[in-house]
């Protein structure tokens, strides 16, 4: 599925949902863009500044300074929290309380908006801080992760996780690792995942630690998702090329078809997200964030207005199918 076409079922997805998506950059002139486009397509985008001016036909504004009672009650929660934790003093807190990142996460606990897009000018640690500390875990997710949607130039698409939050999975967050991804491609794409655990090794060709870490994984998921097709140890031939699965792992149930790459470790994953989007000329959406009660997404801060758009209208998506809180034993 070309890329153009991607965001095209997305907005199909979210048509006359009523959704809103907080834009936490609502200074930015890359997130005003970006929200025209979204309001034109039916999102209600909620510009996060204390610019009211900024507010036009189809596009909110939420002072930060101002942002109501119950995202303000939302806000002070958590900044009360920090204060204990942190030991902030009346200043930091002060600035805590009107930082648009703070009020942005707030606007979806507090259920004025439906997800949210941050970071085009933070780091990403920032949001995910931010989205842990105010938006919190869903049910049955244990593991913060992200995953890459990677639409390559021929019309494919695959998922790529973990590609940005953890650096050294165990066995079990390698398993949410992998559910999680397998959620966010099929939302996102409409396709059956098909999930390959990758490593060095094919089917015991080898014997090393971090494969026993991949063995446990694959044995997690299939107690707690016994219908989703998944295996691993596997190679990344292994993986796609139907003629190796045939000769390195006969009767794979995902072998020589998968299209949803879990990675051993977050090195792996990024330099992989990398080297496809750079010599592949893959468009990568992404990160975007799983395990969350509701939809938080990271941006690059490098990002473009169109980065903005197409990730909003992902968050639109995770927000209308649920993807975030999908729970453990489902599909």
């Amino acid at each position: 599925m070309a890329p153009g076409r991607l965001r095209e079922r997305w907005l199909r997805q979210t048509a006359d949902a009523g959704l809103r998506i907080a834009l936490a950059d609502g200074d930015d002139s890359r997130a005003v863009d970006a929200a025209r486009h979204l309001a034109a397509s039916g999102i209600t985008p909620v510009l996060i500044t204390s610019e009211r001016g900024r507010a036009e036909d189809g596009i909110d504004v939420l002072d930060p300074r101002d942002p109501g009672p119950q995202v303000a009650a939302v806000v002070a929660e958590a900044v009360d929290a920090q204060a204990r934790k942190r030991g902030l003093d009346r200043a930091e807190a002060a600035a805590l309380a009107v930082d648009p990142l703070m009020v942005g996460v707030s606007s979806v606990r507090a259920g004025s908006a439906d997800g949210c897009v941050a970071g085009a000018s933070r780091a990403s640690a920032d949001v995910a801080r931010a989205a842990l500390r105010v938006v919190g875990m869903a049910p049955g997710r244990t593991t913060l992760s992200s995953s890459f949607l990677m639409a390559l130039p021929d019309g494919r698409a695959f998922a790529y996780g973990d590609c940005a939050v953890v650096p050294e999975p165990d066995a079990e967050q390698l398993a949410d690792i992998a559910m999680a991804t397998a959620d966010t491609f099929a939302a996102l794409t409409g396709h059956i995942p098909v999930v390959a655990l990758l490593s060095f090794s094919t089917k015991g060709s080898a014997e090393h630690s971090s494969i026993d870490v991949i063995r446990r994984a694959l044995d997690r998921v299939r107690q707690v998702r016994p219908t989703l097709a998944i295996d691993g140890e596997l190679q990344f031939d292994a993986a796609v090329v139907p003629h190796v699965a045939d000769a390195k792992a006969p009767g794979s149930p995902a072998a020589g078809r998968s299209n949803v790459f879990i990675f051993p470790n977050l090195a792996a994953a990024n330099i992989a997200y990398k080297i496809t989007e750079r010599l592949a000329g893959a468009e990568a959406y992404g990160p975007l964030f799983q395990g969350l009660a509701a939809p938080v997404n990271d941006l690059s801060r490098g990002c473009s207005a169109e980065d903005i758009y197409n990730i909003s209208a992902i968050t639109a998506v995770q927000a209308a199918s649920g993807v975030q809180h999908a729970p453990e034993g489902g599909e």
